[in-house]
């Protein structure tokens, strides 16, 4: 059978980076650089150019990824559909070539599954963010074949095993190659714009920029405020000065309530950490905690009838609410980080909470941007209530009790 294929344009640091003779290259990459786009190129040419039920495997971290790989391929299909040159399964995510192999799309999230098949050639998207045992476990369907493979991420980190192979595959180790692309090449190659980057640079913390643009591991790993910037921010305990402001995150179930006072200083002088409190109870420890005194609070969920009653127990009228998105989220951590890397916050280090959440704090990328979160089995109620006082504290200081503020001490 004749077919005719045109391979679509890919700049040349992808081409070199992807299609290479090497059986192995780990591709260190920008987001939206292009190598999700150039490595579907080349699994497709690495199925055509098989025999009829051979496996091709493209491997996310996990199905809503690995789905969004089988439909930008399936759409690019359109000629080859119209012809019935390849069979579409939409539920197992399958694209078989009626003369040549099948390409799956999987997911890494459960490794034990991946064992069994022989694979003849094989892509790892996000491996960043895949199981280390998927890695394994894509590995050995490799071994009857020699398959090739192609392994592509952001930078997430040093401690992650795509990251060591990168820098294995750096070193010149024998059958791989390692290539990096950043968002200036791609800019250079048209494909991304360039005020678009200069627009993430100026509004992301600087180690998500250098890790999801610049393709640096920063060395506090996945952590937007920098392992550095937090210690340079601690003071010996809690200051002696009168709260200003105050950063109140409500227990939603199993975490905590934590309220975070700032002084004039916008140093931590106030804190407090408690749950499995009645409402009443809880709203009423609030309301003491913070005495009149400008605060924000969360209000997302159970916290807004929280933040009503709050708000009806304080006679002053200076409780404000804040519900949470991801937008806004976003916005809050990027002020965080901005802070504590100028260092115009101290936090203690005895209570220690704060710094302990802030030192284990995350971002990740996704397909709907960068998410902030603690790590799963860990809490970041300190961090967001820490957040939503730095942000009251850079509004307008005019609610301020100054008559309980010493500016001299």
């Amino acid at each position: 059978m004749t077919i005719s294929y045109s391979r679509p344009y890919l700049y040349p640091k992808q081409l070199d980076a992807i299609f290479n003779d090497q059986r192995y290259s780990f591709i260190e990459a920008s987001t939206k650089s292009g190598k999700t786009h150039g490595c579907i190129v080349w699994l497709v040419e690495q199925a055509i150019q098989g025999k009829r039920g051979q496996n091709y495997w493209w491997i996310a971290p996990v199905s809503s990824q690995a789905k969004i790989a089988y439909l930008r391929l399936k759409n690019s299909l359109r000629d080859f559909i119209s012809q019935k040159l390849v069979k579409l399964n939409d539920t197992f995510l399958t694209i078989e070539f009626v003369f040549g192999g099948i390409i799956h799309f999987k997911s890494a999230d459960k490794p034990d599954s991946l064992y069994g098949e022989d694979v003849y050639a094989a892509v790892i998207d996000e491996a960043s963010r895949c199981k280390k045992d998927a890695w394994y476990a894509v590995r050995s369907t490799l071994t009857k074949t020699r398959g090739k493979i192609r392994i592509i991420g952001n930078v997430k980190g040093r401690l992650n095993w795509f990251y060591e192979l990168a820098r294995k595959a750096e070193s010149g180790a024998p059958d791989m190659s390692y290539h990096k692309i950043t968002a200036y090449d791609a800019v250079e190659a048209g494909v991304l714009d360039a005020a678009e980057i200069e627009d993430a640079k100026n509004n992301l913390p600087e180690a998500v920029f250098r890790e999801l643009y610049e393709a640096e591991a920063s060395e506090s790993g996945s952590n937007p405020f920098g392992e550095d910037n937090i210690k340079a921010c601690v003071r010996e305990g809690l200051s002696t000065n009168v709260p200003v402001v105050f950063g109140v995150d409500v227990a939603k179930s199993i975490d905590y309530t934590v309220v975070v006072g700032l002084d004039y200083k916008c140093h931590v002088c106030y804190f407090d950490r408690f749950n499995n409190l009645p409402w009443d109870m809880t709203i009423q420890r609030i309301l003491t905690a913070i005495d009149g005194a400008p605060a924000l609070v969360d209000a997302t969920g159970v916290g807004d009838p929280i933040v009503e009653a709050l708000q009806k127990g304080s006679s002053y009228g200076s409780i404000e609410g804040f519900k949470f998105t991801r937008v806004n989220k976003q916005g809050l951590m990027q002020l965080l980080a901005v802070s504590i890397a100028s260092q115009d916050v101290r936090i203690p280090d005895n209570p220690s909470f704060i710094y302990n959440e802030l030192m284990t704090f995350e971002f990740e990328f996704t397909n709907f941007g960068v998410v902030y979160s603690a790590p799963t089995g860990y809490f970041d109620d300190c961090v967001m209530a820490l957040a939503l006082a730095i942000r009251k504290f850079q509004q307008p200081k005019s609610s301020w009790n100054f008559d309980k503020v010493n500016l001299y001490d």
